[in-house]
C-alpha cells in the first residue's frame, strides 16, 4: 500500500512540474526575462521551504547539521534547478506544455538510468536491461509524437 502512495505522490509532484512550466512562462512575459522569472520562482519556493523546514525542525526538536561531506552539493542542485525551470519558462511556449513534459520526462529516464548504472552519490547501482532499453525507447517516442502530431 505504501508503493502505490508514494508513486501517486510521485504523480502528483510530476503534475505539480506541468502546471509550474506555464505560470513561469508567463511569469516570464510579464517581467520581460525568462531568468528574472527562474529566479522569482526559486525565490519563493525557498522562503516556503526557509519557513517549513524551520517550523519542523522546532516541532521536532531537530538541529540541522550544516557540515555536508560535499560542500558543492549546496549549490549543484539549485544551479541543476535554475536551469531545468530557466529551459522550461523558454521552451513551453515553443513547444507546449505536453511535448516539454514528454521531453523533459524522457531527459530524465535516460539520465536516472544512468544515475542507476553507475551508482551515482550512492544510488543502488541497477543495470541497463532490454527491457528499460525498450521503455526508454517507447518513451522517446512517445514524446515525438507528441511534439509532431
Amino acid at each position: 500500500m505504501a508503493g502505490v502512495l508514494w508513486s501517486l505522490i510521485g504523480i502528483l509532484a510530476g503534475a505539480f512540474i506541468a502546471i509550474q512550466a506555464p505560470i513561469n512562462s508567463e511569469l516570464s512575459k510579464g517581467l520581460g526575462l525568462p531568468v528574472a522569472a527562474a529566479a522569482f520562482s526559486f525565490l519563493s519556493g525557498a522562503i516556503v521551504l526557509g519557513i517549513v523546514s524551520f517550523a519542523i525542525t522546532r516541532a521536532q526538536g531537530i538541529s540541522l547539521d550544516w557540515r555536508a561531506p560535499a560542500p558543492w552539493l549546496f549549490v549543484a542542485g539549485g544551479m541543476l534547478g535554475g536551469a531545468y525551470v530557466t529551459s522550461a519558462t523558454i521552451l513551453t511556449p515553443k513547444l507546449g506544455a505536453a511535448a516539454l513534459m514528454a521531453f523533459l520526462v524522457t531527459g530524465q529516464l535516460l539520465a536516472g538510468m544512468l544515475i542507476d548504472r553507475v551508482g551515482f552519490l550512492g544510488v543502488a547501482v541497477r543495470e541497463i536491461s532490454v527491457g528499460r532499453i525498450a521503455g526508454a525507447l517507447l518513451l522517446l517516442a512517445g514524446a515525438l509524437m507528441i511534439r509532431i502530431y
